[in-house]
């Protein structure tokens, strides 16, 4: 398996992990406001559609930009298909994890239960959409960069230990004073609730963004589309994740 689709594995197959006991964030005054609209504007959808731009750092420098159009549906499915600098498709049934680069005739897949342990903010658009499902506490980030001054940026601190975390693709950003822990930050749009940009860092200095824009709620598109079909010719190969800790680098 190319190190290439454990990047994508392991920032985007992230959906069992949720599945946990009910808990409470511990959300600071000043922004549960901002949080409660987060959730509510998205809720209700079954499906959820936008155009992304993802962005990899290593020690602060851009490494490569990918973009493309994003697809999320409820229960745990999602489907990304990257349409620049070249055609690729990462896809989660529910039950299968998929990648697959067209130029190479080849589709890699994976148990979505493999990815049980993985954390990203990313499920929670496939999930309930419960900020306490990922975060154990939110607060404001206000020396973090923001795309617009109308929106605001939020630290989560995502639950369990910080120093057992095992997401690999994170980036050396600020994180609030806690060492050697997974920066996660949200910025949202303050009128609207609307999702900005998830950045995930790690002291390590290799780190993942994604910038939204676009939002469709329930776009018109059956539950095939995030089924994989193979075409004639195209070789199958199942991957692993990397080991916890392990950091895999494009």
């Amino acid at each position: 398996m190319t190190p290439r689709f454990l990047r994508f594995a392991s920032s985007l197959t992230v959906l069992g992990w949720m599945i946990s006991n009910l808990a409470i964030a511990d959300v600071t005054p000043d922004v549960k406001p901002f949080v409660e609209l987060f959730e509510s504007r998205y809720r209700a959808a079954h499906t959820l559609e936008a155009t992304f731009l993802e962005r990899y750092t290593e020690g602060g420098r851009g490494v490569r930009v990918e973009s493309g159009i994003a697809y999320f549906r409820r229960p745990g499915k999602m489907r990304w298909e990257y349409q620049a600098p070249e055609n690729n498709l990462f896809l989660v049934d529910g039950k299968t994890a998929w990648f697959y680069v067209p130029a190479d005739h080849t589709a890699t897949r994976i148990p979505a239960k493999a990815s049980t342990d993985w954390r990203t903010p990313l499920a929670l658009l496939a999930g309930e959409m419960k900020v306490s499902r990922v975060c154990s506490h939110v607060q404001a980030a206000p020396a973090e960069k923001m795309e617009s001054p109308g929106d605001i940026m939020l630290h989560c601190k995502l639950r369990g230990d910080a120093s057992q975390s095992q997401n690999p693709r994170t980036s050396a950003t600020r994180s609030l004073g806690e060492d050697a822990a997974e920066a996660v930050y949200f910025e949202i749009a303050k009128k609207t609730g609307e999702l900005v940009v998830i950045k995930v860092s790690d002291p390590g200095g290799v780190g993942i963004e994604f910038h939204f824009t676009g939002w469709r709620v329930d776009p018109p598109v059956d539950d095939s589309f995030f089924h994989f079909r193979a075409l004639p010719g195209v070789a199958i190969v199942n991957g692993e994740l990397p080991a916890p800790n392990s950091c895999a680098r494009p």
